[in-house]
């Protein structure tokens, strides 16, 4: 599934922050022949105040990152960038003192090695204060001098040679749009590698001026101090923690859901079908070794129908050729049990539902009788329906009953597997077995069984760096090799940080993973081995998005920024176009890289 996406140059707010006043006239006068008053005018003047996020941003504001938090992937020739929930923010405000067109507020700028510049909290009122360079701010209404603020104190040598020029700025944010809207900030500096790098997003409200940045006084040892509005740290380490190699890492683990063959013929079917040994107090205090499989099943369920029984040794299955128990569907039921006994309303509902059910069950309605009877309303109840609905896609199930041995899911692994519905089945019964004393309700338990959708449900469970490395990783499921029958995904879930179940409504043909359009990276392309470092490359998208023209080696400044400006011209020049209209969003077509994406085909 590919989706549309659009780049727009900005999203300026209707109305810019600051302080407003609005006055109201309204002249009253006779209409002949119809009304006659006396000629009157009214009028009334009000203010009103527009704020805008200005020293910090709210929690969520920062929707991800790239490259990802805590990353040891090789992004030495990518350009860092922060995705934004509110379209309008890098536009709110302005970073020349007094200019509604201005280039935007926030930069992005990169510190890598010993660089990297402490962050410290200050109030409002001392911002300016402490010997590093920053103009007072004006607070505006609702700001308060003992707000506090982060800041990072950076040498004036370092600030000067990174932070991008007035016209960079402009073309370094723009709005993404893919579904939904976004703002986008890029940095202009390549990570050094080798070497952690820290990214800040900063204000740099009314700092520029006719010649560029005001930096203060160039004097030995001068700092500079900016807010911080974020911030997070990556290394450049190697290509193996990329998202491509990553992925492609886990195909060649691509496997069923189960532990490899043991060479004892007695034991060997069973861990075919998924099954692993686990410890087993029995209930009279003994203890022995069983099989347990949990609702994971790499082939055929045992029929099995027994429902309605009042405890889960009911359920215990003995395999004489391997003189062991099976425990799988007991452990569900009992867990099923215990799950509702947790949730005291849930059981509570089912309690009392099951009372009116029997109730309605045994009631006698004579012949002939002269008075309507109510009836007993026995529907199950909504919270006991979305209860169950819940564990059907396994919410609340602890991992430990879905991954019983770790050896079933190693690190950087993916297995794939088939949903049983029998154990789904006893999991249910089991959390409706509250009330279940006799064998009269044993009974009617048995012929009204919980619901239970017995159609295929497949999918994946995928333990990988992956998963945290990049959170907004998309995964879809197909019915065939091709994109002609897409699945219904029932739950795409973190079970752990490093763990993500998949689980799709139909038998899984086909499995893609790929980055969301957010998580598209920006990058140049560095010079071919051989040639001088210090200069980078790039080839251009035609109109159709198909390969263009490539643009001339361009030269790196003296800290790794990429000059943005000559490098936009240079791209409107080869794609022949007037550099004054290649905006931020021209310009962010041309640098986007597409995000790979990896499939996983069935093989039978």
């Amino acid at each position: 599934m590919v989706e549309d996406l659009t780049f727009l140059a900005y999203r300026r707010p209707s109305l810019p922050v600051g302080d407003y006043t609005i006055k109201v006239v309204q002249d009253l006068r006779s209409v002949a022949p119809a009304t006659a008053v006396d000629a009157t005018t009214f009028e009334t003047t009000r203010t009103f105040s527009v704020s805008g996020d200005r020293f910090t941003l709210p929690p969520g504001t920062v929707r991800s990152v790239f490259p990802p938090d805590g990353g040891l992937g090789e992004h030495s020739s990518v350009l860092p960038h922060v995705v934004l929930d509110r379209t309008t923010l890098p536009w709110e405000r302005s970073a020349y003192a007094a200019s509604a067109t201005a280039p935007p507020w926030l930069a992005l700028l990169v510190f890598s090695g010993d660089e990297q510049p402490p962050r410290k909290t200050v109030t409002l009122g001392t911002l300016a204060s402490g010997g590093a360079s920053i103009p007072a701010p004006a607070l505006e209404r609702g700001q308060n001098a003992s707000d506090p603020v982060n800041v990072i104190d950076v040498p004036r040598s370092l600030l000067v040679s990174i932070m991008p020029g007035p016209d960079d700025l402009g073309r370094l944010a723009h709005v993404r749009r893919a579904g939904d809207e976004t703002a986008v900030v890029i940095a202009n500096r390549l990570p050094a590698p080798g070497v952690s790098s820290t990214v800040h997003l900063v204000s740099v409200e009314g700092r520029y001026g006719a010649s560029g940045f005001q930096a203060g006084p160039d004097t030995p040892g001068a700092l500079v101090r900016l807010v911080t509005l974020a911030s997070w740290r990556f290394s450049c380490v190697s290509k193996e923690h990329t998202f491509p190699y990553l992925v492609r890492a886990l195909a060649h683990g691509g496997r069923p859901f189960r532990l490899p063959d043991s060479g004892e013929p007695a034991a060997d079917p069973f861990l075919r079908q998924g099954y692993v040994p686990v410890a087993h107090t029995l209930r009279q205090g003994g203890r022995t070794a069983s099989w347990y499989r949990g609702p994971f099943v790499t082939g055929d369920s045992p029929a099995d129908s027994r429902f309605g029984v009042r405890t889960p040794d009911e359920l215990l299955r003995y395999h004489p050729s391997a003189g062991m128990l099976d425990i799988g569907y007991a452990a569900a039921w009992q867990l099923g049990r215990l799950l509702t006994l947790q949730h005291t309303t849930v059981a509570r509902s089912v309690h009392t539902w099951k009372r009116r059910r029997a109730m309605a069950d045994g009631r006698d309605e004579p012949s002939g009788h002269p008075l309507d009877i109510v009836g007993i309303d026995d529907t199950m109840p909504d919270d006991v329906k979305d209860f169950l609905d819940d564990l059907a896609r396994l919410r609340g199930v602890p991992y430990r009953y879905l991954v019983p041995d770790e050896r079933l899911l190693p690190v950087e692994t993916i297995r794939f597997l088939r949903l049983d519905p029998r154990w789904i089945a006893h999991l249910l019964d089991g959390a409706t077995s509250v009330g279940r004393v006799t064998r009269a309700d044993a009974e009617r338990d048995r012929l009204r069984p919980p619901p239970v959708d017995t159609s295929p449900v497949t999918g994946a469970l995928i333990r990988s760096d992956l998963v945290p490395g990049y959170p907004g990783l998309l995964v879809d499921g197909y019915a065939s090799a091709d994109e002609s029958e897409p699945l219904r995904p029932l739950r795409l879930e973190r079970l752990s940080p490093t763990v993500l179940l998949c689980l799709f409504k139909g038998v899984l043909g086909r499995l893609d993973l790929r980055q969301a359009p957010e998580e598209q990276h920006f990058g140049v392309e560095p010079p071919p081995e051989g040639q001088a470092a210090g200069r980078f490359g790039k080839t251009l998208r035609a109109a159709d998005g198909s390969p263009g023209p490539s643009i001339p080696s361009q030269s790196l400044g003296a800290s790794g920024t990429v000059p943005v400006t000559a490098l936009s011209n240079a791209m409107a020049a080869a794609l022949n176009v007037s550099p004054s209209t290649f905006d931020s969003a021209a310009f962010a077509r041309q640098m986007i890289e597409t995000a790979e994406r990896v499939t996983f085909l069935r093989t039978s």
